[in-house]
């Protein structure tokens, strides 16, 4: 006899863009729009990064919002989101997204990220780097500012 449980929410992958939207008070609409979604992630467990999200994150939300985040500040954040599914890229994921990159005819960066969410098993990635609706290897772009 096997137990029911509630399935496993389907992992969704978030880029930085995102990330970095619900952390900049000069974009109120956006900000409400990216804390919806990431309040939405962490209820639902459902949320995926990568290391390279975690870096570009870091190093934008202390250098690059108009009112930045001190060091330790953006560090503790970087922190609670190591909580989420995490993709560590590897040369694989490397030479994978070169691939992609080539033949999507998309930026070395987004091609790390479809990678990313490819090895993760996502079927939506959230950004507005990309057309909002369209599939990439199986993975569904959607713009939460759209």
């Amino acid at each position: 006899m096997s137990s029911t449980s509630a399935a496993e929410p389907a992992p969704e992958f978030v880029d930085t863009n995102v990330l970095l939207y619900g952390h900049d008070a000069a974009s109120v609409e956006k900000q409400r729009a990216a804390m919806r979604l990431l309040d939405d992630l962490w209820a639902r467990q459902a949320g995926c990064l990568s290391l390279q999200v975690l870096q570009e994150f870091y190093v934008s939300v202390t250098g690059k919002l108009r009112q930045p985040l001190t060091p330790a500040d953006a560090a503790a954040r970087v922190a609670s989101f190591t909580e989420w599914k995490l993709h560590f890229p590897d040369k694989s994921d490397l030479l994978s997204a070169l691939d992609l990159h080539q033949r999507l005819r998309v930026s070395f960066w987004d091609a790390m990220i479809l990678q990313s969410a490819c090895r993760m098993g996502c079927r939506t990635l959230w950004t507005e780097d990309l057309s909002h609706g369209q599939t990439y290897e199986g993975v569904t772009v959607r713009n939460p500012f759209a």
